[in-house]
């Protein structure tokens, strides 16, 4: 139901000879503030025609307006503010509901534009825990909305299968490892093996070196670190199907970090050729300080890149592959700071289509008030939740 179009043939009936109902329509607004109504005309545009002031316009329609779906208006100053009948609406649309059934709210109003929507996005080798319900779920509610309304939704899980922790993986598994366990138990034992990693390098922290030299030699493919990298994404993703089974959600990408490697040299050539890289401390930044934002750090002094390098990267792959109208993200509260980055970053390189990105927050999920941790083994497992519900 149309309860804009329900207050403009309302309002029409009173006004026919001056305005058509399609002006009318386009004139109401939606008050700022809910005490002020539901829907409010302003009456400047009638000023001239009546030769009266628009507050007295406001006054004498709102003495003209009979309608059981209006439960009372109000004139504050030229606009006249209307307060819907919520039984009458409410019935209305509940008919609506049971006559078109799964029609209902059915709008061509994307015409068939994408809209891709970056969701669920685990870390591989780790299972899933119930901090990614939210994404998954909400990500996919937001698909099942834009595709209702018309558009065409991308929905991508964009896993978390690049960096360090794939360094301490490969140093835990080759130390510690039992490829027997691992092979009849990937995930849980990849697990152990992990948090055994942070328990042992509190203690010996050259680990973490280890860790940092056995991830280069990935950047570099080298076979042994490319095998077992692939081995753990592919025992990773089967996992994260048993998951994506119960909930009974598809998705139409798998594009992780990893897929963004290749891509990232153009990026920083990108961002050189549109003169906005400073050198600060001898990292490369973009300066956002006209956007009120901290500098974004596109490039450590070591010449390694960061999330903010590989989103960029994705951004702009995915406008030339989607050519997208939305481009959603439904990513916890603590990412809010990072989009506004990524943002203003694209738009400092020129890119306007940065304005239609849009990050959907949430909050964290909490154990006895603390964050989950999976390298402290503090991880509640989405599957065993699901099972038990």
């Amino acid at each position: 139901m149309d309860l804009k179009k329900l207050v403009a043939n309302e309002i029409h009936r009173h006004v026919a000879e001056h305005l058509s109902e399609e002006q009318v329509y386009g004139l109401l607004e939606k008050p700022k503030h809910a005490e002020h109504g539901d829907i409010a005309f302003p009456a400047f545009s009638l000023a001239k025609i009546f030769r009266k002031a628009p507050q007295m316009i406001a006054q004498d329609l709102a003495e003209k307006i009979d309608s059981p779906a209006i439960s009372k208006t109000e004139p504050v100053g030229p606009y006249l503010n209307f307060f819907l009948n919520k039984e009458v609406i409410s019935a209305e649309i509940l008919k609506e509901v049971v006559t078109q059934k799964d029609d209902y709210g059915q709008s061509d109003y994307g015409k068939g534009q994408t809209v891709p929507i970056d969701m669920s996005s685990p870390n591989i080798a780790k299972p899933m825990s119930m901090g990614h319900l939210r994404s998954t779920v909400i990500g996919n509610a937001l698909a099942n909305i834009v595709e209702k309304v018309g558009y065409k939704p991308v929905k991508i899980n964009h896993l978390g299968d690049w960096g360090t922790q794939f360094g301490k993986l490969i140093v835990a598994y080759k130390k510690w490892g039992d490829v027997e366990k691992v092979e009849q138990d990937p995930i849980a034992e990849l697990l152990k093996l992990y948090v055994q990693f942070h328990e042992v390098a509190e203690e010996q922290p050259e680990l973490e070196d280890e860790a940092r030299a056995w991830f280069k030699k990935l950047e570099d493919g080298d076979q042994e670190a490319t095998e077992l990298w692939t081995r753990f994404r592919s025992e990773s993703l089967k996992e994260f199907m048993t998951v994506y089974d119960m909930l009974d959600i598809q998705f139409d990408s798998f594009n992780g970090e990893a897929f963004y490697n290749d891509k990232m040299d153009e990026v920083i050539a990108l961002l050189e050729e549109k003169g906005v890289l400073t050198q600060d401390r001898g990292a490369t930044i973009v300066d956002l300080e006209k956007y009120n934002l901290n500098p974004a750090l596109i490039k450590k002094s070591d010449g390694a890149t960061l999330y903010i390098t590989r989103d960029l990267a994705a951004a702009i792959y995915r406008k030339r592959t989607y050519d997208f109208a939305l481009s959603l993200y439904a990513v916890g509260n603590e990412q809010s700071n990072h989009f506004k980055q990524l943002k203003a970053v694209l738009k400092e390189m020129g890119y306007d289509w940065a304005d239609d990105m849009h990050h959907i927050p949430f909050g964290l999920i909490t154990q006895g008030g603390k964050k989950l941790s999976t390298r402290k083994g503090k991880v509640i497992l989405l599957e065993e939740v699901l099972n038990e519900a």
